[in-house]
């Protein structure tokens, strides 16, 4: 592949991943927090999911992969996202895209400690560094807000869906699994809002194109736009551009929100950066697999 459109199209990704943080912090001032991205998956999902029908992907034979998809759908959608646009109530859009995309560093602890894997020197140096610019990244503020444990969160939830994945991914065809974790995040989402929230929609033209772009553009042709990335390249180099994602976050809430560019967030985000990039871009930690496929078969 040409190595300018190759680039083009991680810029694009990365830039789409990086600028939902504040537009959806936009977005919460015509819509409650929980029903924005439940709209957002749920639509994204269900045009994904008519897509690969209409693809002939194949799909799921039993109802325990069903069931095995909700669970992702649980973590990687459901749960990275309440948290993320709960957290976007107290803390700026560039602190949130920071501690959210700490993922990485927490797939190497949690993979360590509870699946048996194994990991470069190197990683642990990126662990270790991307640790100190969440502490950096937490000393922007006075005081602890509530928002910023929500970014933490975020990252878990994050982090355990990618071992979910890892491990049980395999069974999926890789667009169906996107689709409908998709559309089962959006409908725990949209019921979560109606039990935690008082949902309100104010639909005026600025709200309607923000949830569209969330959905569209940030949701279906971003997914797209990475698993081709990561099909055409080395998926563990390819992975290392996430750091720019953070970065797009910030850059998107300075442009569109005014958000300071405050040095303690911007030094704890250079150490982030590269703890993620030291992480990914060691593609052959050797990870026993096998195992953990074999320990998460109890759960089925």
């Amino acid at each position: 592949m040409n190595k300018y459109l190759y680039a083009f199209l991680v810029i694009v990704t990365t830039a789409l991943m990086g600028s939902s943080f504040a537009i959806g912090k936009i977005g919460l001032e015509y819509v409650t927090p929980i029903l924005l991205v439940g709209l957002r998956f749920t639509i994204a999902g269900v045009l994904m999911a008519i897509i690969v029908k209409l693809m002939k992907r194949p799909h799921p034979a039993s109802i325990k992969d069903w069931f095995l998809m909700a669970v992702i759908g649980f973590f990687q959608t459901a749960g990275v996202m309440a948290c993320i646009f709960l957290s976007l109530l107290t803390i700026s859009a560039g602190e949130s895209s920071i501690l959210t995309f700490m993922n990485p560093l927490l797939v190497v602890v949690f993979g360590t400690l509870f699946f048996k894997a194994k990991y470069l020197l190197s990683q642990w140096l990126g662990v270790f560094l991307g640790f100190i610019g969440v502490f950096i990244t937490m000393g922007a503020t006075i005081s602890m807000e509530i928002g910023t444990m929500l970014g933490i969160l975020s990252a878990c939830s994050w982090a355990v869906a990618t071992l979910l994945i890892k491990s049980w991914g395999m069974r999926f065809d890789t667009w169906v699994l996107t689709a409908y974790q998709m559309v089962y995040g959006g409908l725990i989402l949209l019921g979560g809002s109606f039990l935690l929230e008082q949902p309100q929609f104010n639909l005026t033209a600025t709200s309607l194109f923000i949830l569209l772009w969330l959905a569209i553009m940030a949701s279906i042709v971003q997914f797209a736009g990475w698993f081709y990335l990561l099909k055409i390249g080395d998926p563990g180099k390819t992975s290392a551009f996430l750091f720019l994602a953070p970065f797009f976050g910030v850059l998107t809430g300075w442009l569109l929100l005014n958000e300071p560019l405050d040095p303690s967030i911007l030094a704890g985000g250079v150490f982030i950066f590269a703890g993620i990039f030291l992480v990914n871009w060691n593609s052959t930690a050797k990870v026993r697999y096998k195992e953990l496929a074999s320990d998460l078969e109890e759960i089925r």
